[in-house]
Order: structure tokens, then sequence, then C-alpha cells
């Protein structure tokens, strides 16, 4: 436990109802009792864990607002510490006056991340869980949202924990089976390391297989809508944004630039570009215009292909489709309203996913969200079995399933159950990494250094 009580204000700079000072360490019932004097003179530090208390903040004797303070004690709390939150009105002055005052009376600034940073030093939540609180507080979508509240309960470390458990076991076995021949310890058989071996690998390989769909949920796809002109990809934009974000005209080559939106189909988020309308042209601003489309369409995550029904396919519908082969694409044929020239089967032959829209009216929105669902691989996606959230996660558990596949690699070619122990030890030592049992001071900093200071 921290030697320093810190303190800082946990809830947004702004105008609001309330703002919340947090205080946490070993001084901080004193510190609060400082500042705190309640309506009926009860003393924070005479207060049980749970409880709270109506009063006013005052310093050198100067009333700042009326609060709540509410008691926490070690090690029932967040921090694992004694804490205290202050409940002031919310205001960016009063908040800060409040919090310059739990500092003149003993309290140091809180850095960014340290009140779930001690959290995690104090054995209250491990290394997966801490990072899933800023994917909590960042969430842009309910499946992400829901995903991060899983993994912040638990989910993943559990289920990595039953892996390390098994990997130690084995591990330990083979050791003492070595070492300890004479002993009467059962022997270790290939079957044994094989099985113990494969049901770890198929636990990391699932959570690799999640990796990118929960990227999607929580993070987004870049998205590019193209098309020639005057197919409809403005409409489109606006349609999924519910707004009018891109000039729509009859006019072909009104989208001159890549207008960007970001927007929520299904539980997926698509970062949009609406871009300038794909053919050859003399104008000098449109082909700007078509030069960054171009270079959209080889960097973008989904590929929105629109194709007007109403017209036939010319060079410039073709000469998309040969890109659209390279990046994840949906194929959409919009203006279905009106009467079919399109070669629709010869979209069908270069594109696999084809959804029909009118985007004017609103027609076949759902079946595009469906399909943006599928292609991102989400609409399977189970957030209650955890997944995996950044890329530190990720690289562990890629190291690890590789170790493991060495250990097996190694029983098959006949080497000695010393060799199959060392890929054991680093797939365990992967997973430590993972959960945060074992890793470097650089790590932790590196993954507490992305929150907001006051969580």
């Amino acid at each position: 436990m921290s030697e320093s009580t810190i303190a800082a204000i946990s809830t947004a700079q702004g105008e609001g109802g309330i703002g919340v000072i947090r205080i946490s360490g070993i001084n901080a019932l004193e510190i609060a009792d400082k500042i705190f004097k309640s309506v009926n003179n009860r003393k924070i530090t005479d207060m049980k864990g749970y409880t709270a208390a109506f009063g006013k903040i005052c310093s050198n004797s100067e009333e700042i607002d009326e609060a709540v303070a509410l008691v926490f004690r070690a090690p029932h709390s967040y921090t694992g510490e004694d804490v205290v939150e202050l409940s002031c009105h919310g205001g960016i002055y009063i908040t800060k006056q409040v919090l310059r005052a739990a500092v003149s009376a003993g309290a140091v600034p809180a850095q960014a991340g340290e009140f779930t940073k001690r959290a995690f030093l104090n054995g209250k939540i491990d290394l997966t869980e801490a990072e899933a609180v800023i994917d909590i507080i960042s969430a842009k979508s309910k499946s992400a949202a829901r995903a991060a509240l899983f993994v912040k309960d638990g989910v993943l470390r559990k289920k990595i924990d039953k892996v390390k458990e098994d990997l130690l076991s084995l591990a330990a076995h083979l050791s003492a089976w070595a070492d300890y021949p004479e002993e009467d310890i059962a022997e270790v058989t290939d079957d044994i390391i094989i099985n113990t071996c494969s049901n770890a690998s198929h636990v990391l390989k699932n959570l690799l297989d999640t990796y990118d769909s929960g990227q999607a949920v929580k993070q987004g796809i870049d998205t590019v809508i193209a098309g020639r002109p005057n197919v409809g990809k403005s409409t489109l934009m606006n349609l999924l944004s519910g707004y009018e974000k891109s000039i729509v005209t009859d006019i072909p080559g009104t989208t001159r630039d890549v207008v960007e939106d970001t927007v929520l189909v299904g539980d997926v988020i698509l970062r949009l570009s609406d871009t300038a309308g794909l053919r050859d042209t003399d104008d000098k601003v449109e082909k700007i215009g078509v030069d960054r489309a171009k270079k959209r369409l080889e960097q973008c995550g989904l590929l929105l292909a629109v194709f007007d029904n109403s017209r036939e396919l010319d060079n410039d519908d073709k000469e998309l489709l040969k890109v659209a082969k390279d990046v994840p694409c949906i194929g959409v044929i919009n203006k279905t309203d009106l009467p079919k020239k399109a070669d629709i089967d010869y979209i069908k032959s270069k594109i696999d996913k084809i959804i029909y829209i009118s985007a004017a009216n609103g027609e076949g929105k759902e079946e595009l969200v469906k399909a943006v669902e599928e292609i991102a691989g989400t609409a399977k996606l189970n957030p209650s079995e955890g997944i995996l959230s950044n890329e530190r996660q990720r690289l562990a558990v890629s190291n690890a399933l590789n170790s493991i596949t060495e250990a097996k690699t190694a029983l098959e070619l006949g080497m000695t159950f010393d060799a199959v122990t060392v890929s054991l030890e680093d797939a365990i030592s992967e997973l430590l990494e993972l959960t945060g049992e074992k890793t470097s001071d650089e790590v932790i900093d590196r993954v507490f250094h992305n929150f907001c200071v006051g969580k």
C-alpha cells in the first residue's frame, strides 16, 4: 500500500449536477476530516465503510460548498485503500476548489490512472481487468460496453487462469518426474502432454480468432463508400449518418473530397468516408478528389461498393469491382425502386456479399446492417465469453500459443521432456505477463498512461 494519499476530480470537467472528488490512501479519512464538516458534527474517521454523511466543505474556515461524503474503508474499496468520495455541486470552479482544499490538507494530486493502478498493485484487479476500465469509459456501443464489463468482471482472467494452472501442473509434474525418479511419482505420458497442450491451444486460439471482431466492436472499422458518380453514395452516407452529411444532387461530381463521419451500424462502429465518384475527369479539383478516393480504397477495412440498379455497368463500375476483390467488401445495389438495367450476375461473380437498397427512401437498411455485422464477424461474437481488448493482450496470447505449439512439436520429434518443459514455461510466462502477475514497471506504466486523471 502506498504511503502517499492522492486526490483528484473523478467526474468530467464541466458543468453538471454533481462533481466527485476522490481521496485515496493511508490518510484519506484524516484529510477528509480536515475539510469536511458534517451537519451533525460526525467525524469521518469515526464512520464505518459504505456509509455517508451530509455537510459542508471548508478551507481556511471558509465554506466552499455543500457535499456528501461517502466512506470506503480498506480493503473494501476500489483501490483497496481507505477512500473518501466528496460529492459536491458540479462545475469547474467548485470542484477545483474542493480538490485544492484536499491538497492543502495533505493529499497529493493523482496521476493519470493512479486510482486504478493502486487497485491493480493492491491485488483488487488484474491487468486485463484494469484495461477493461478504460474500455468501459470509452465504449461507443452496447456490445463494446458489455464486452468491457465482462472482462472487468474477470471472465477473461478466469479463462486465462484455467489455462495457466493446467500448464503449471503439467510443467511441475514433468519436472518432478524427471528430477526425482526414485520417488513414487506417476509417469507423465505423451497423451497427458498432448491433451493438456491441445486444450490450452483451443482456448487461446478461440481468443485470437475473436480479436478482430472485438476490435470492430470496440474501435470500429475504416469504411469507404465508393462508386461512380450519382450511384447514391452520398444518399447512403446520409442514410447511415441519420442526417445530411453529404450534399446530394443529380449533378455528377458533387462530392469532390472525402466526407467523413462515425456511425453505429447495428453494433459495429463504422468510420465512414464518402468519396468522390470514381471516373476519369478533366476537372482538376474533382481529379484530386478521385485520387484521394482511390488511396482510401487501398487502406480501408471495409468497402461499401455502390452500384446503380437503373444503369448499365460501365468501365468505372468494372474498375471498382477489380479493387473490391482485394478488400472486405459489400456490394450495395442501390435504386432498387427503379427499373433494373445493371448486370447483377456480373457483380455477384466478383463480390460474395450483395445487398439491395433504395437509399433515397431507406429501404434495405436492415439488410445492410446484417451484412456489416456478418462481414465484421460480430454477428456470432459473444461478449460474455471474454475478448482480448488490445494489442498487448493479443501478442501475449499469440506468444503463449506459439510456445505451446513448440512444446507439442518437441514431443513429436522425440526430444527430451526438458525441452517440452522449457516451452511450457515460456507459455506460462506470457500468460503471467498478460494478467500482470509477472510484468515490468514499464509495461504497467504504459497501460495506465492511457487513463484519465481521477480514474
